[in-house]
């Protein structure tokens, strides 16, 4: 019911919302009469504010058309690479005319990103994405929301997102050989346990995992999220989060878990710093500084646009995750799609190695719990395994923004690049020395340098070659004890003898 009475209230406020932009705009116009009052500017930048806080906001896009690579600058294609009814897997395709580039590019490693699926789009992931496609081939997991999703596709629980994780696994190894894996946040738990029962089959594992902020053991400096979380029976979450879908949608009747519940959460955990934002943004518009304005705008449409997750799901990660604790507690079975059930054990994985990354401010993932993954992998050699703290990075600084770019990215790159087998270079196969026959002579040959001057070398009979030959030839074979050693000389030089 309470999913009904939100978009009742979305309904009714929209006509609202798009009457405060058109006046917005009309007061900051400079051909309208309005912009010629007193209070003109206060009245537009209000207004603009009230829309932006009673707006709908829909998914971003990643718009990502260029990015720079080496010295030049390459386009960027966005494509679908797999369609799943609950996600896809997106390939952020390079293009160049520059030889050298293409060539360079060709050679880069495949890295596939392992989006969060806990409210927000994959498009939080933007500046991450960017930054990547520097110096990786880079897909992303795109998740969809559950609320468009059709019944008749079926439910999604953790266990579909782990087994989801491993195809698209297979399938960059199937185009490249292998890949490495980043996950950011939540799927940090997911990618774990697709790695791990992988490597307990015996598959070819990735190269590398690195692992961003994520909630590999709660139990280590709990946050709010924690918390909650942990506070709650599984119950009381089934009971009092979980709303169908309205007919409205594409995936009416579904259960889920709404995404303005989880935004309400997000907000309501810094509430002060949500408001000051908003005030400081009145002002900037106030004063005219459009390079502020804008990074406001770009931040809070992202921040703003969030997806219902499907109630299997959700519920799952609740238990499994924060109240069970199954994966390090070591008694995690996730079902395979063909119904079995199998155990998760990260102690499998051998030929992968580990970065865990980390926030020293981070209030969503706690300092330690994603550090907690290398107690976990301990068949992974300790030299292949690394940890960093981000020096004064928040939840977000650790894969967007300044700290990401000038911190956190460096050590990534030089992680993957450092476990990146290169290609094989040809080997030169040694040709065992042959043992060297006197050959007939057919032309005239230099005799030895000697003191005196050289005279001219005779010719050199048959016969004479022939014995030579077969003397050679007995100097091999022949055994040494009772006989003379015979040494091979060089037909020229035997007949020069004789001829003295």
């Amino acid at each position: 019911m309470l999913y009904q009475i939100y978009e009742t209230q979305r309904a009714f406020i929209e006509p609202f919302a798009g009457f405060a932009q058109a006046a917005s705009k009309a007061y900051s116009n400079p051909g309208s009469a309005w912009s010629a009052s007193p209070i003109s500017q206060r009245m537009a930048a209000g207004l603009d504010l009230v829309y932006r806080l009673s707006k709908d906001y829909e998914k971003p896009e990643f718009s990502i058309n260029a990015v720079e690579v080496g010295n030049s600058e390459v386009a960027v294609q966005q494509r679908v690479e797999i369609a799943r009814p609950f996600c896809d897997l997106i390939r952020f395709k390079r293009f160049s005319d520059d030889p050298a580039t293409l060539e360079a590019m060709k050679s880069q490693p495949a890295v596939l990103i392992v989006a969060p699926l806990s409210g927000h789009y994959a498009t939080l992931l933007r500046d991450t994405v960017k930054t990547m496609l520097q110096g990786h081939k880079v897909y992303i997991t795109d998740w969809k929301n559950a609320r468009l999703v059709p019944l008749s596709e079926g439910n999604f629980s953790l266990d579909d997102y782990v087994n989801d994780v491993q195809d698209f696994i297979r399938h960059l190894q199937g185009k490249y050989g292998n890949c490495h894996v980043m996950s950011v946040c939540q799927p940090t738990v997911p990618v774990l346990a697709a790695v791990s029962l992988m490597a307990s089959r015996g598959e070819t594992t990735p190269w590398t995992m690195t692992m961003m902020g994520g909630p590999i053991d709660a139990r280590k400096s709990p946050t709010a999220v924690n918390n909650l979380a942990m506070n709650k029976s599984y119950e009381w979450f089934e009971n009092n989060v979980i709303y169908r879908v309205p007919d409205s949608f594409p995936g009416a009747g579904r259960r889920v878990y709404p995404g303005f519940l989880q935004h309400s959460g997000f907000v309501a955990m810094n509430p002060d710093r949500h408001a000051r934002s908003h005030f400081d943004y009145f002002k900037d518009l106030m004063k005219g500084d459009d390079a502020s304005t804008e990074a406001h705008r770009k931040f809070y449409d992202e921040y703003n646009a969030v997806l219902d997750m499907d109630a299997p799901y959700y519920l799952d990660t609740i238990r499994v995750v924060f109240q069970d604790f199954n994966l390090v507690n070591g008694n995690w079975d996730v079902t395979s799609p063909n119904g079995v059930a199998e155990r998760v054990r990260p102690q499998d994985i051998r030929s992968t190695a580990l970065l865990s990354v980390e926030g020293e401010l981070d209030d969503i993932s706690g300092s330690g719990q994603t550090e907690a993954v290398h107690a976990l992998c301990t068949g992974v050699n300790p030299r292949n395994q690394r940890h960093f703290e981000a020096k004064g990075a928040g939840h977000y600084g650790i894969f967007s923004g300044r700290r990401w770019r000038d911190m956190v990215y460096p050590q990534v790159q030089s992680f993957i690049a450092a476990n990146t087998p290169q290609p094989k270079a040809p080997v030169a196969v040694a040709v065992p020395k042959a043992v060297v026959v006197a050959k007939p002579a057919t032309k005239r040959v230099a005799a030895a340098p000697v003191k005196r001057a050289k005279p001219k070398a005779a010719p050199v009979k048959a016969p004479v070659v022939a014995k030579t030959t077969r003397a050679a030839k007995a100097a091999v074979t022949a055994p040494a004890a009772g006989r003379k050693a015979v040494r091979a000389v060089a037909p020229v030089a035997a007949a020069k003898r004789a001829a003295r």
